[in-house]
């Protein structure tokens, strides 16, 4: 796949968006546009916000078990959702329904070190595994994408739980940006951070 990014082509994360880094979830959601998708998650209180840096204090104020702040923003005929410590973006529930007629690529990462990459296509979830422990993969298609995990910078290698994971920790959320630009053909940039314009609102978190 040429000209698909790597996990080092993300390293301007760590210079202006530490605070998203350490606990986000993003979502590129293919064929519905933000109000569409807003109103399909059952959004609620809509209000415009530019640049994803904007996004970090109203989430933290709303976000409890039941609801989290949710950003959105057009980018060619996807929509990225932006969630500072939010994860409605890996909740089945929420995601599975959604993806009905299209595709939805979303990765997560909280403080505790728990994570998640997940493609849904169709009302099935495709792929879903812990960037962590890549070697650990599930889904109706587990291997589907292997040469493009290990291309975007994921250990395939079964890793130990107790070793130190540090230097390749730092890597993964690069890497979750690369693959999920192999899987939509959108890539992230500081300039699409800074300008974009997002639709936002406050988004109830799906029970089960």
């Amino acid at each position: 796949m040429t000209g698909m990014t790597t996990a080092a082509d993300y390293t301007w994360l760590e210079d202006g968006y530490e605070l998203l880094t350490e606990a986000y979830c993003l979502t590129l959601v293919r064929g519905l546009a933000p109000a569409e998708l807003l109103r399909e998650l059952g959004v609620e209180g809509r209000q415009r916000i530019t640049g994803v840096a904007g996004l970090s204090g109203p989430s933290y104020e709303v976000h409890t078990p039941f609801q989290l702040f949710v950003g959105a923003t057009a980018i060619q005929d996807w929509t990225l959702m932006v969630e500072f410590n939010g994860y409605l973006g890996v909740t089945d529930e929420a995601m599975l329904p959604l993806s009905r007629g299209r595709r939805v690529v979303s990765h997560f990462l909280n403080v505790n070190a728990v994570d998640r990459f997940c493609w849904y296509e169709d009302g099935d979830l495709r792929l879903h595994f812990e960037p962590l422990f890549a070697d650990a993969r599930h889904g109706s298609r587990p291997d589907e994408l292997v040469a493009e995990m290990r291309e975007s910078g994921f250990d395939l290698s079964e890793r130990d739980e107790d070793e130190d994971h540090d230097d390749y920790y730092a890597s993964l959320t690069g890497a979750s940006l690369a693959l999920a630009h192999r899987l939509t053909g959108i890539r992230l940039t500081p300039e699409l951070f800074a300008g974009a314009e997002f639709l936002c609102g406050v988004a109830p978190v799906p029970r089960g």
